[in-house]
């Protein structure tokens, strides 16, 4: 494994989010998913109409609740979903976990710093809410909005996910994200230098249009090099009403097969620093919606699937993976 090698990994071989939270918080930790009510600057026309080929009509945020309650009943209606996953009382989570408001769909530092302040600080006045994560887009950083955030993260934890994707700018093109590497790289300097206790997340997809396995790993080291505090990956889901559909349905992208993508996976652990937390190594497509590949709708299948893959080729070198599900 590269990086330090110091640090005892809970599941023998990562830094998995279950127990950097942990060790932040002294319990688990569950998100929940709420609507900020932003759009994005590449579906608006600032930049471009549409979004990403990618993205759905929710804008990755399939499973939000409605952007049109008050942040407050979208944490009562999202802490309901998880309930069922926790004991205790539900102020902080009690003894057994907490919880961090999920600003999840579209681009959540996109829009009035006034009234996103508003929505970060409602959600952090519920007492059962430890800190907030924000999802958005590396060029969606303005000093008004740095200030609201940094006001945030001394108030609780933060962490903030930068949407990367890849980094070969030529796919970046084709999928129409409409930012450049050299966006991403500022973002996660300056959030560093302005915000030093937060907690930076990139977000990468393995098995966009064209890519080769050297663009995927080439990414995950290049967000490692940028700076990134930790790393979400997903396999590339084909969902309806979206662009990447019509190239699907036209037969010019071959989704991932399963193993290729734990291929991938097994890879790309054995290269990061011990340091940087792993956050998903799957991802959720609204099965409503979901196209291809349809293996990925099956989530404890694939987690099952991917543990036993990773023992097969010994990537855990005999280890248990435990904590897997967890991701």
């Amino acid at each position: 494994m590269s990086g330090v090698s110091h640090k005892a990994f809970d599941n023998g071989f990562f830094y998995s989010a279950s127990q950097f939270y942990r060790e932040r918080f002294g319990c688990k930790v569950y998100k929940l998913s709420i609507d900020a009510g932003t759009t994005c600057p590449n579906r608006d026309g600032t930049k471009a109409f549409g979004g990403c080929i990618f993205c759905s009509e929710r804008g990755s945020g399939d499973f939000a609740q409605n952007g049109m309650l008050p942040v407050k009943e979208q944490i009562s209606r999202a802490k309901t979903l998880v309930s069922s996953k926790m004991t205790g009382s539900s102020k902080g989570g009690g003894k057994n976990g907490k919880y961090l408001a999920y600003f999840q769909n579209f681009s959540n530092t996109y829009g009035e710093a006034s009234v996103l302040r508003q929505k970060y600080l409602e959600a952090l006045s519920c007492p059962e809410v430890a800190g907030l994560s924000v999802a958005t887009r590396p060029d969606c950083l303005s000093d008004e909005i740095i200030a609201v955030l940094k006001e945030a993260s001394e108030k609780a934890f933060l962490q903030l996910e930068l949407g990367l994707q890849t980094s070969n700018e030529k796919t970046g093109e084709k999928i129409r994200r409409f930012y450049s590497n050299e966006d991403y790289k500022n973002a996660v300097t300056r959030i560093k230098t302005e915000i030093p206790q937060c907690h930076v997340v990139t977000h990468l997809i393995y098995g966009l249009p064209g890519e080769e396995k050297s663009d995927m790993l080439g990414s995950l080291d290049f967000a490692v090099k940028s700076g990134t505090d930790g790393i979400k990956i997903a396999c590339l889901h084909v969902l309806k009403n979206t662009a990447l559909y019509t190239d699907f349905m036209e037969g010019r992208l071959r989704p991932l097969e399963m193993e290729e993508y734990f291929e991938l996976l097994g890879e790309s652990l054995v290269r990061l620093p011990d340091n940087v937390v792993v956050h998903r190594l799957t991802g959720d497509g609204d099965k409503k919606i979901l196209v291809s590949p349809l293996w990925t709708a099956d989530k404890k299948r694939v987690l099952n699937s991917m543990n036993q893959y990773f023992k097969k080729n010994g990537i855990f070198q005999g280890r248990d993976a435990g904590g897997l599900e967890r991701l």
